[in-house]
C-alpha cells in the first residue's frame, strides 16, 4: 500500500527537509523528497514548494552562472574564430616559407593560403577588434550582417596592406618577402587578441555592448 502526504503534511515535509540537507537547487530538493516518499510525485512537490515560496515561508534564490575568465572563454565556441584565424595565419605563414615557387602542385596550397592571409585575415581581425559583436549599422538580418562583415574584411585588407608596404618601404628591411609576412602575421594577430579581449569583455557585461544605429535613407 502506498503512501500519501496531506498537503501540509508535505510542506512541513519540505521545510525539515531544506533546514536539514540544505539542498542547492530545486531540483535537489525535490529529489530528497521524492526520495522520502516515492509515492508523492515530483510534480506535486514541485508545487507545494511554489505555494510555500508565495506564502513566504520559503525563499528560492536564483543562482547566477558563474562568470568564465578569460582562458575559459578562449576554450569555448565562442572564441572558435579566434582560434582558426590563427590557424589559417600559421599555415600560411609554413606555406609561404617552406612551399617553393616551382614545387607543383603543393604551390597552389600556397597561393590559396597566402590570398587568404592577405586579402582576407587583416581586414577581418581589424574589423573584429572595432565591432567585436555588431556592425555599427542595423541590418535587416543576419546573414546580411555576414555579407557585410566579408565585404568590409576584403576592404580593409586591400587598404591595411599597401599601408604595411608603404612603411616597410622606409625601413632597413624593404618590400621583401619575409618582413612582409612577419609584420602582416604580427598585425593580423594583434588585432585578432585586440577582438577576442574585447569580445570577452562585452559577453560579460552586455551594458557596455554597443548599440547599432539606423542606417540613414537616401
Amino acid at each position: 500500500m502506498t503512501q500519501r502526504l496531506p498537503e501540509q503534511t508535505l510542506k512541513e515535509v519540505i521545510l525539515t527537509t531544506t533546514k536539514e540537507q540544505k539542498p542547492e537547487t530545486v531540483d535537489q530538493l525535490t529529489h530528497q523528497v521524492h526520495q522520502q516518499f516515492p509515492s508523492i510525485s515530483e510534480t506535486e512537490i514541485v508545487n507545494a514548494i511554489l505555494i510555500l515560496q508565495n506564502e513566504g515561508k520559503l525563499a528560492l534564490e536564483r543562482k547566477h552562472p558563474s562568470t568564465p575568465n578569460l582562458i575559459q572563454f578562449l576554450r569555448s565556441n565562442s572564441a572558435s574564430w579566434y582560434w582558426i584565424t590563427f590557424a589559417l595565419t600559421l599555415a600560411a605563414v609554413i606555406s609561404v616559407f617552406a612551399i617553393a615557387e616551382n614545387t607543383y602542385p603543393l604551390v597552389f596550397i600556397r597561393y590559396v593560403l597566402g590570398g587568404i592571409f592577405i586579402l582576407w585575415l587583416p581586414g577581418y581581425t581589424f574589423i573584429k577588434a572595432l565591432f567585436p559583436t555588431e556592425l555599427p549599422f542595423k541590418t535587416s538580418d543576419r546573414n546580411l550582417d555576414i555579407v557585410e562583415r566579408v565585404v568590409l574584411s576584403f576592404g580593409m585588407s586591400l587598404a591595411l596592406v599597401p599601408i604595411v608596404g608603404l612603411l616597410l618601404n622606409y625601413t632597413p628591411w624593404g618590400i621583401r618577402l619575409t618582413p612582409i609576412t612577419l609584420n602582416l602575421t604580427a598585425l593580423t594577430l594583434t588585432f585578432a587578441t585586440a577582438a577576442v579581449i574585447r569580445e570577452y569583455q562585452l559577453s560579460n557585461n552586455p551594458t557596455r555592448r554597443p548599440q547599432n544605429t539606423h542606417r540613414p535613407d537616401f
